[in-house]
């Protein structure tokens, strides 16, 4: 039996399952009135913070040059550029086309592996990934819509989302720096990232943003234990199965999102959407057939 830090299947639905819970997560904080750019640096901060003091403990953990730079671009790549373009883009495009865009990262990543030789896809886990993206595109539609509020320059910005995401995804497994363990890639990652969003923060965050967000240490202590844990697998998850395999954590967090909507917020949703959930199913089942196999 494969241990579980080395299943895919499992690293998968966990990462997914932790990355689901910011839904939930991130609409209380919302509610509370939580400024989305400090949001944004919460999620790599905190945990940059206690994965590198975990590292430490067990002694794996150190700063190199090499490390630093490695870090700060895998850092712009899948945090820094995706959420400034997203926060930025998302009053003038709508929830529903910004949603779209992060279930396009998928498809741009394993392009972007094919084109590189970086880990290419085989063909079911394409085929999983065409599956998730079916999924996600009707949990789309019959959730947010897709109408357009706005247009121009800011469609065409929208796009770097996923070529950001896809990026990152690629980078991190073509340069992962000879023996850099996961742990100390989650860590390093995070706390170069959170440099650029904290800057961020001070030009374009709300004024007291600070002191509203210490009004609800919970939420806050919460969103920071969740994405530790999560960037504890995530990282993991890119080691064992590669940049389009792990891809595939957003559409299994838009299913979980699903379920947690409707077991602790009182949501509701129509056919259509679990249809969407059903698909990302399919898509995951397929992808995860060989290693059932094995």
């Amino acid at each position: 039996m494969v241990p579980a830090k080395d299943n895919p299947l499992f690293l998968l639905l966990t990462t997914g399952l932790l990355l689901g819970l910011y839904f939930p997560v991130g609409k209380l904080a919302h509610g509370a009135g939580f400024d989305p750019m400090l949001w944004a640096l919460v999620i790599s901060l905190g945990p940059g913070v206690l994965i590198a003091i975990a590292s430490l403990v067990l002694g794996s953990f150190s700063l190199k040059a090499p490390h630093i730079l490695f870090g700060f671009i895998s850092g712009l790549l899948a945090y820094v550029v995706p959420n400034a373009v997203g926060f930025s883009a998302l009053p003038h495009v709508g929830s529903g086309f910004m949603s779209l865009m992060y279930a396009f990262s998928p498809l741009v990543t394993a392009a972007l592996s094919m084109a590189a030789g970086v880990r290419p896809p085989n063909g079911r886990l394409l085929a999983g990934v065409a599956f998730g993206f079916a999924g996600a595109f009707l949990i789309t539609l019959s959730r947010n819509g897709l109408t357009m509020e706005g247009g121009g320059h800011w469609f065409w910005l929208a796009f770097l989302v996923p070529i950001s995401l896809g990026l990152g995804n690629v980078y991190r497994t073509a340069y992962w720096p000879e023996g850099m363990a996961p742990l100390q890639m989650a860590a390093i990652t995070n706390l170069v990232a959170a440099v650029p969003l904290a800057i961020l923060l001070m030009l374009w965050g709300q004024e007291g943003a600070v002191a509203q967000a210490l009004q609800t240490p919970g939420l806050l202590l919460l969103q920071i234990a969740i994405s530790s844990a999560m960037f504890v697998v995530f990282f993991r998850l890119q080691w064992v199965g590669g940049p389009t395999y792990l891809s595939q954590i957003g559409y299994v967090a838009a299913a979980v999102g699903l379920l947690l909507g409707v077991v602790f917020l009182g949501e509701h949703y129509p056919p259509l959407v679990w249809a969407g959930a059903g698909a990302i199913a399919i898509g995951v089942g397929i992808s995860n057939w060989p290693q059932r196999r094995r």
